[in-house]
């Protein structure tokens, strides 16, 4: 099928740039960006007992905002990387923090859990661009072993707000109420807003952007979609964030009724599970380009299927207890920020010249599995430790063995033999 898009417009000539940026300058912005997702997950988890007490709604009402925001995120991420192609990279992560600061004061001024959901949902229509627009600015920029240390970079970074998040919300709604965590959302989003509007380059210029047109649009993500490659190499980073996100979705259970822990004390989960990230990330760029991609990606299964295993072990045979019930995460985050950067760069690189299409579909991969372990997996799996780890352990299983099929299908390609070299 063509898919070759059309010329962009001379009305596009005037896309603005932001003042230049070193590497490690960059890192900082694009994981400040990131951060939006996990400040809009993590943070307000402790607030479920407080948010349902005070609009009057059940337990899985509240868990469904949840479930509303990661759909919303999931579906809009596809537009995205579209727009980003079509009108720039940097005009539509403004446009995008505008929008998301106004709804984080909807969400402040709830008055019902439906209210809520909808504020949500606007929320998770925009909070996704930095997430799938940064990754499409570091492949513009930077190729090869530098794209890969530069995604560890933005990792290890973007690893602090999933640590901090969920400690910061448990003290805002134990010193002043659930409503303040969106309060601070707003708070963050316009100063982010400010630095971008200053600091954030633009990296596609106009004579390489592709007219924002439906047929040409339909066609690509038809393309990327049909990809045998694409669906394993997409799976692979989706399957390894569901066995992770699956304990983020079940944290007010499974910490509360079976840890016995109170909304301060969410770091005992969080702590682990972002050090191992950050852990992970910085190995992870410290073995850029020293070997082989498939390589680094198996020294990471091993560690995340070794991590699962363990985890059932110990809940198969004994009752939940710290640390023994959250240790194996930081192995499991460090296996997994090992497998990221590798397999992020060979879905990029399958579709080298729609990178922003191909950015949003592997991230609307990720979160639509993500929002089906928040709706459905989370809430059944979180009433047994032993359940969560099983499920966890399936995840992993299930992107092991798509990253076999997947070096089976790549195998005696030259894509394939330039990566296993390590360029």
């Amino acid at each position: 099928m063509n898919v070759n898009p059309p010329p962009a417009t001379a009305a596009r000539q005037d896309a603005p740039r932001g003042r230049t940026l070193g590497t490690r300058g960059l890192a900082v912005m694009l994981a400040a960006l990131s951060m939006l997702g996990p400040f809009s997950i993590d943070t307000y988890l402790p607030a479920f007992p407080n948010i349902e007490a005070t609009l009057h709604a059940t337990p899985l009402e509240v868990q469904q905002t949840l479930t509303a925001y990661m759909f919303a995120f999931a579906v809009m991420i596809l537009w995205h990387g579209a727009l980003s192609d079509a009108f720039g990279r940097r005009r539509v992560i403004l446009i995008s923090l505008a929008v998301f600061s106004l709804t984080s004061l909807g969400c402040a001024a709830a008055g019902g859990v439906t209210s809520l959901w909808l504020f949500r949902v606007l929320q998770g229509m925009t909070a996704g661009a930095g997430v799938v627009i940064g990754r499409a600015i570091i492949r513009d920029l930077h190729a090869g072993p530098q794209a890969s240390r530069l995604l560890s970079l933005v990792t290890m970074i973007f690893a602090i707000a999933p640590a901090i998040a969920p400690i910061l919300g448990g003290w805002i709604v134990k010193l002043y109420g659930w409503r303040v965590i969106f309060i601070a959302l707003f708070l963050y989003t316009l100063a982010l807003m400010l630095c971008c509007l200053r600091y954030l380059p633009e990296s596609l210029p106009p004579s390489q952007r592709r007219a924002f047109n439906p047929r040409w649009l339909y066609a690509s993500y038809l393309q990327v979609f049909r990809s045998p490659l694409f669906q394993l190499k997409a799976g692979i980073i989706a399957f390894n964030f569901a066995g992770m996100f699956l304990y983020v979705a079940a944290a007010p259970v499974f910490l509360t009724r079976f840890l016995h822990l109170g909304p301060a004390q969410f770091g005992w989960q969080f702590i682990p599970l972002v050090s191992g990230i950050f852990c992970g990330a910085l190995f992870s760029n410290r073995l850029a380009g020293r070997i082989p991609i498939p390589r680094q990606v198996n020294v990471g299964f091993a560690l995340l299927i070794g991590a699962g295993a363990c985890n059932v072990l110990y809940h198969a045979a004994f009752a939940p207890a710290l640390p023994w019930s959250v240790a194996p995460l930081f192995f499991y985050t460090f296996g997994m920020s090992m497998v990221a950067p590798g397999i992020t760069l060979l879905v990029l690189d399958l579709f080298p010249q729609i990178r922003g299409i191909s950015a949003a579909c592997q991230s609307f991969v990720q979160t639509m599995l993500g929002a089906v372990v928040a709706g459905v997996a989370a809430p059944v799996l979180a009433q047994s430790p032993l359940g969560l780890a099983g499920g966890q352990l399936a995840c992993v299983l299930a992107a092991f063995a798509m990253w076999r099929s997947a070096r089976a299908r790549g195998a005696g390609t030259p894509f394939a033999d330039a990566h296993a070299a390590g360029t």
